[in-house]
């Protein structure tokens, strides 16, 4: 298993019953951001991707 794949389950164990906003997630990613440059870019494509997920044209 990546080191990746067992935060994203340690999110769903610790909080995945609950239920948040779009704005709420924007919120956290841009604080993670502020205090971690080095991964903007990263978090900056899966909010684009997150973003176009369902969009046709793309």
């Amino acid at each position: 298993m990546y080191f990746t794949d067992r935060g994203i389950e340690e999110l769903e164990q610790r909080r995945g019953d609950e239920e948040v906003t779009l704005g709420w997630l924007a919120e956290r990613l841009q604080e993670f951001t502020d205090t971690h440059p080095e991964f903007e870019t990263a978090v900056e494509r899966f909010a684009t991707w997150l973003a176009r997920f369902d969009d046709p044209e793309d």
